[in-house]
């Protein structure tokens, strides 16, 4: 069978395997529109339990100390949710117009504008007008652009798991806090401030692990559904490669510590504001950022770490590994084994070839002496 010019066999390619339709394109993000919902009413959610942590608190110096607690939850959520629907517009662009890198991160990137202008206008809409309102406004807005330009990659199922492990991993943070007491007082929080301390740094550490568990269970658990559903539409798909299971299971760290960044540049004058109060708001802030970033870095690790090993634990043997004899390779050859003709001719050709060979039966007499 000849090759046609110009084309590559898809076993002699060096680019790596990712799912994809019958005629070529890359697989969609499945349940893209429903991540998109989920992610959308989690902004609202947190934007909402924002404003009413501003409102009910006192004017000037509470309401500047809460903005910049609740900024990074709100920055977090503008991200994911940007990602999402950005992800849910470029299946649609992909569905309508083909399968174009260009018009995927452009489509990505209005999505996450829309997503991000949105949100801008509805805390100018429903918080107080203060220069803290503008800051998290121009903030969440950058995260959501931010957040559909990253959505804009190519391999979608691995963008669509990373949105979700790290949706599943902003709820577990929120739902976590709950049980802030009593593990305070399990790992012996006492009327000290080191044991105070000491708990509040194995309370952190065990967020973060658990945390990261959950994201690298969450991405491998989507791209496996995913492989699903493309080999249902093409039973001759190809498997997305180790790499993009650590990459989703990475995402939700990177995810953490980028919203990190933009807190640190778009929200600098809210910090500055806040940790200007007193010299304990100073602290606290100080605080916060390095548990945040600690958090990133384990979420990151741990998410990787166990999304790899989940899909390890999937592979098996290749189907061109030759079996092996219970014997061993070097072991005798069973006496019991039916010999076949063949083997038995090519003895006997070999006998008659070699002059050396002794004949161990009886003489034979020739009657003509």
């Amino acid at each position: 069978m000849t090759k046609q010019p110009g084309r590559v066999p898809a076993a002699e390619s060096d680019q790596p395997a990712v799912d994809a339709t019958p005629e070529g394109r890359s697989a969609p993000a499945p349940g893209a529109a429903v991540l998109a919902l989920l992610t959308l009413g989690w902004l609202a959610a947190m934007l909402w339990s924002t404003r009413e942590a501003i409102t009910s608190a006192a004017e000037g110096i509470t309401a500047i100390s809460l903005s910049a607690f609740a900024l990074p939850g709100v920055i977090s959520a503008a991200l994911v949710a940007g990602a999402a629907t950005a992800l849910a517009f470029g299946n649609l662009l992909s569905r309508r117009y083909g399968d174009s890198i260009t018009l995927r991160f452009v489509g990505a990137i209005g999505a996450g504008m829309l997503v991000g202008l949105a949100a801008a206008l509805a805390i100018n809409l429903t918080y107080f007008d203060t220069s803290t309102t503008n800051v998290i406004a121009g903030t969440t807005a950058a995260a959501a652009i931010i957040g559909g330009a990253a959505a804009g990659a190519r391999t979608a199922p691995a963008v669509g798991a990373v949105v979700t492990a790290a949706l599943g991993t902003l709820i577990f943070v929120v739902a976590f806090s709950r049980a802030r007491d009593p593990l305070f007082n399990l790992f012996g929080a006492g009327d000290t401030q080191q044991s105070l301390v000491d708990a509040a740094k194995w309370v952190s550490r065990t967020e973060s692990l658990v945390a990261g568990l959950l994201a690298g269970l969450l991405a491998f658990g989507y791209l496996t559904w995913a492989r699903r559903r493309a080999l249902r539409r093409d039973p001759s798909a190809a498997a997305l490669r180790w790499p993009a299971y650590l990459l989703a299971g990475a995402g939700p760290g990177l995810l953490l510590l980028l919203a990190e960044v933009i807190i640190r540049i778009g929200g600098r004058s809210l910090l500055d504001l806040a940790s200007a109060l007193s010299e304990a708001d100073a602290v606290a802030q100080t605080s916060l950022g390095t548990s945040r970033v600690d958090n990133g870095i384990w979420v990151l690790f741990v998410g990787a770490l166990t999304a790899l090993i989940a899909f390890g634990r999937t592979l098996g043997p290749t189907p061109d590994d030759e079996p092996i004899s219970a014997n061993g390779p070097d072991a005798a050859p069973d006496p019991t084994a039916p010999v076949s003709p063949v083997e038995t001719a090519d003895a006997g050709e070999s006998d008659a070839a070699d002059p050396d060979a002794v004949d161990a039966g009886p003489a034979r007499v020739d009657p003509a002496r």
